[in-house]
């Protein structure tokens, strides 16, 4: 059987698309990340959740922008901490999508290296 992490369901949650598993929603999620919550601790307060579900959460809201844009910043990743390169080892090459799921890296100041060539 193949797991559907995020369902939609009209009956459930005044149909907000949910996590699997759990009660929570993908915008009580987001709002999760928002407010600094890292892997770790949404695990640890949410027991119910799941790598994976999680991954799929933030993968869902990336492809409905029109209805959770207010989470992405300008450059188009969500706000918030994502996950690290660590975290998301483990998880499918399809869901480990750079400002998305995994968190967007610092970009280096390449200036001092190019200028010193």
């Amino acid at each position: 059987m193949t797991i559907k992490w995020v369902k939609v369901d009209p009956l459930v949650m005044r149909g907000e698309p949910f996590c699997y598993g759990t009660r929570l929603t993908v915008r009580q999620i987001l709002e999760l990340r928002r407010a600094g919550y890292d892997l770790a601790r949404l695990l640890r307060e949410h027991p119910e959740l799941r790598l994976v579900g999680i991954a799929h959460a933030y993968r869902y809201a990336a492809e409905h922008r029109d209805r959770y844009g207010e989470f992405f910043a300008r450059n188009g990743s969500l706000v918030g901490p994502g996950l690290t390169d660590e975290e998301a080892a483990t998880l499918p090459e399809e869901l480990r999508i750079p400002g998305v799921v995994v968190a967007a890296k610092a970009r280096a100041a390449s200036r001092g290296s190019k200028a010193s060539g």
